[in-house]
């Protein structure tokens, strides 16, 4: 599996790179705040919502501590998905949140 650091997704963000994030964690969680632009879909709702993510695209998969996200990334691994797992989470995140 891919892995990314916060610092490292952080750079892409602000240098302009166009990002597929997807926040995989629960609502009560991202209410405290996600990076901008990410897409939410609780890891729980991910199997019921393949329609949404195209697989010729690139996704970055986000969660609190990198755990859950790395279990998403296996998951649409197995499903013909490219994804990157942001080692460390959001409780890595140093930059901007929405």
């Amino acid at each position: 599996m891919k892995e990314i650091t916060a610092k490292e997704l952080e750079h892409k963000l602000v240098s302009g790179e166009e990002l597929h994030i997807i926040d995989v964690r629960e609502d009560e969680e991202v209410a405290t705040g996600k990076i901008p632009g990410a897409k939410h879909i609780p890891l729980g709702q991910i199997p019921d919502r393949l329609e949404e993510l195209d697989k010729s695209e690139h996704y970055y998969m986000v969660c609190r501590s990198g755990g859950r996200s790395g279990n998403a990334c296996q998951f649409l691994i197995q499903n013909g998905y490219n994804v990157t797992n942001m080692a460390g989470g959001m409780l890595d995140w140093e930059g901007e949140k929405e």
